[in-house]
C-alpha cells in the first residue's frame, strides 16, 4: 500500500439526504434527556412506556459484532451496544460516543482517544454491569481486527492502554476512514468475560453498553430487548423493543395496518402501494446508500472468461428488470458499483457500461466458446426482491443465450457463508452502507476481500488495488474521489457483475411511532444523544 503522511485531520464526507419523523433535538448533558423531537406527525409530549415492534424481513443469524454480516444483525447490535465513536443522524460528522474526544499524531498512525467514566456493559452471566474502561476497548477493537467476518477493522495494527479512560490505537499506516470504520456496528465495545464465558454462544447473548438489553433471541422467530436505565445517553422512554421476522412483504403490511408491529423496514413490492394508500399508518422514502447487483465468479468456471461477462451483462435489459421488480417505484436503475449519494459518484463513467444488446452478447459468447449456451447457479438469499429479480434474468439469459440458470435460494446466514467462501457461480445480493466509498469498492473490489461477504467471486486488479490504496491515505476529498472515479472506470472495464439498482430506504411506520430518524444508510437506531423513540399509547 502506497504511504503518504497526512498533516491534517480527516475530511469528512458531505451532507446526504434524510427524512426526520420529529426532529431531533440537540446533545445534552449526561443522563439528562434530548429536546424532544418536533415537527411532521408528533403527536404531544414524549411518554415512557410501552413495546415497539419492528418488523425484519430476513431472520440474523449471529449478534456477535464480529461475526455477524447483514443489516438484519446490525439493528439489533447497534441498539445494544456502543461504538466508540459514531456519525451523527444526518451522516454530516463523526461524534462522540464512548469516546468523548479524541486527537491524531501528526503523522495520522496514532490515534488517542479519552473516554466516559458514565457508561456501563449490562449485566451478564459473568459479569455484573461494570464499567466499561479501556482494557475494553483493546480487546474489542483487537477482536474486530482479528476476527471480524467482514474485515471492518483490517487497518490498525494494536491498541495501547494509557490509564482506565485513555486509548491510544495505533494504525501501520494513514487511514482516511479509520474513524468511520470504528462507527459500524461490528465495532461496538464488549466485555472480555461475557465473550470467553459464553464461547460461541456469545452472539445469542450479546452484551454491551447500549440503551437496550438482549433478553431473548429465537433465531429466525425474534429478538427481544429491554431498555437499559442507566444508559449514559439518556433514559430511553420505550420499556421494551422486540425485532421480529417476518419476510412475506404482505404478511409485513398488514401486520403493520392490524397493529401486530409498529414499523416494518425494507418494504418492497405490493407492500409499498399498501402502506403508501393506507392513510392510517406513514410510508417513509429516502434515497439509499445503496445498490443492488449480480456478482460473477472471476476464478473459476465461465464467468472466469471476461467475455462471457460481458455477454451476460448485455442479455439482461437493466431498466426493464427494474420495472419489474420493483412495481412501486422502490428502487432507480443503476449502473455504477456506488450509489448516487456517495460523494465518490461519477456519472460520466455510466457511459463505460454495456448496454442491452442481445445479438451482440450472443456473438459474445460464441467466440468465448459457447454458442451453445451454458448452464450455472444463481445463488441469492430468500428476499422477495431477490427471487423476483432472479426469475426475471434467469429468463433473460435463457432467451438471448440459452443460459440455463439454476436459482438456488436459501436464508441470509447460508446465502452469506457460500458467497463469501467463493463457492458460488454467480451471486446477488445489495451493499448499502456509508457516503465514504471506501466502504463499498475496498470491501467488493480490492483483493484483500477476496473470502469476504464482499469479495467471494474472487475480484482481483492490481491497478484498482493502487488506486484504492493511494485514496486511503490523502485527505482532499476531491483528490480522493478522482482516484475513486478512475477506480470505478476500471472496474467497470473488467465486467465483474451487473449493478443493476439503487433501493430506497422504505419503511412503514405507525403514527404512535413518535421522534424515528430516517437515515440513508438505512440504520435503525432508537436511543443515543439525539433521538429517543416514543410509542403514543
Amino acid at each position: 500500500m502506497q504511504k503518504r503522511k497526512m498533516m491534517i485531520l480527516i475530511s469528512f464526507v458531505l451532507i446526504i439526504g434524510m427524512i426526520l419523523v420529529g426532529c431531533s433535538g440537540g446533545n445534552s448533558d449526561d443522563n439528562d434527556e434530548t429536546t424532544p423531537p418536533e415537527g411532521n406527525g408528533v403527536i404531544g409530549e414524549p411518554q415512557d412506556g410501552g413495546t415497539l415492534t419492528i418488523a425484519l424481513s430476513a431472520s440474523p443469524k449471529n449478534l456477535d459484532p464480529v461475526k455477524y454480516t447483514g443489516t438484519y444483525e446490525s439493528q439489533i447490535i447497534q441498539n445494544v451496544g456502543d461504538t466508540l465513536v459514531a456519525y451523527s443522524m444526518d451522516l454530516s460528522e463523526i461524534v462522540p460516543a464512548i469516546a468523548l474526544s479524541w486527537t491524531v499524531s501528526e503523522d495520522a498512525k496514532a490515534y488517542t482517544f479519552k473516554l466516559r467514566e458514565n457508561a456501563y456493559f449490562h449485566p451478564g452471566e459473568y459479569q455484573d454491569g461494570r464499567q466499561v474502561v479501556a482494557e475494553d476497548i483493546k480487546y474489542s477493537l483487537e477482536r474486530s481486527n482479528q476476527l471480524s467476518a467482514m474485515n471492518r477493522l483490517d487497518m490498525i495494527d494494536s491498541v495501547e492502554v494509557v490509564n482506565d479512560f485513555e486509548v491510544i490505537v495505533h494504525l501501520p499506516e494513514p487511514s482516511a476512514v479509520f474513524l468511520t470504520a470504528l462507527t459500524n456496528s461490528g465495532n461496538i465495545i464488549v466485555p472480555k468475560e461475557e465473550v470467553d464465558g459464553w464461547g460461541d454462544d456469545f452472539g445469542n447473548n450479546l452484551i454491551g453498553s447500549g440503551p437496550f438489553m438482549l433478553e431473548e433471541f429465537k433465531l429466525d422467530e425474534e429478538a427481544v430487548l429491554v431498555k437499559n436505565e442507566d444508559y449514559w445517553a439518556q433514559k430511553p422512554h420505550l420499556d421494551s423493543v422486540v425485532f421480529k421476522v417476518i419476510a412475506d412483504m404482505s404478511q409485513n403490511a398488514n401486520a403493520l395496518r392490524t397493529g401486530e408491529i409498529d414499523f416494518a423496514q425494507n418494504l418492497t413490492g405490493e407492500a409499498v402501494k399498501i402502506i403508501r394508500d393506507d392513510a392510517t399508518v406513514e410510508l417513509l422514502e429516502t434515497p439509499g446508500l445503496h445498490f443492488a447487483y449480480i456478482y460473477f465468479n472471476q476464478m473459476t468456471g465461465p464467468t472466469s472468461d471476461i467475455k462471457v461477462r460481458e455477454a451476460l451483462i448485455k442479455a439482461v435489459d437493466t431498466e426493464e428488470l427494474v420495472k419489474g421488480i420493483y412495481q412501486y417505484d422502490e428502487a432507480q436503475p443503476a449502473k455504477l458499483p456506488l450509489p448516487p449519494g456517495s460523494w465518490g459518484y461519477d456519472a460520466s463513467i455510466e457511459a463505460d457500461v454495456p448496454t442491452y444488446d442481445p445479438e451482440a452478447a450472443k456473438a459474445l459468447l460464441t467466440e468465448a466458446g459457447y454458442p451453445d449456451g451454458f448452464s450455472t447457479k444463481l445463488y441469492i438469499s430468500n428476499t422477495p426482491a431477490r427471487v423476483k429479480m432472479a426469475t426475471i434474468v434467469q429468463q433473460y439469459w435463457k432467451t438471448s443465450l440459452n443460459v440455463d440458470v439454476e436459482i438456488m435460494t436459501s436464508e441470509w446466514g447460508t446465502f452469506s457463508e457460500i458467497a463469501s467462501k467463493g463457492n458460488a457461480e454467480i451471486f446477488a445480493m445489495s451493499w448499502t452502507w456509508y457516503p465514504d466509498p471506501f466502504f463499498f469498492l475496498d470491501k467488493i473490489f480490492h483483493s484483500e476481500a477476496i473470502g469476504s461477504l464482499g469479495n467471494g467471486q474472487g475480484y482481483n486488479n492490481s491497478e484498482v488495488d493502487r488506486l484504492l490504496d493511494e485514496a486511503l491515505v490523502i485527505t482532499d476529498q476531491d483528490e480522493r474521489a478522482e482516484l475513486y472515479s478512475q477506480a470505478v472506470k476500471n472496474i467497470i472495464a473488467d465486467r465483474p457483475g451487473i449493478f443493476y439498482s439503487n433501493e430506497n430506504v422504505t419503511w412503514g411506520v405507525s403514527p404512535k411511532v413518535q421522534g424515528l430518524v430516517q437515515r440513508a444508510d438505512g440504520s435503525i437506531f432508537l436511543v443515543n444523544e439525539e433521538v429517543n423513540v416514543w410509542k403514543v399509547e
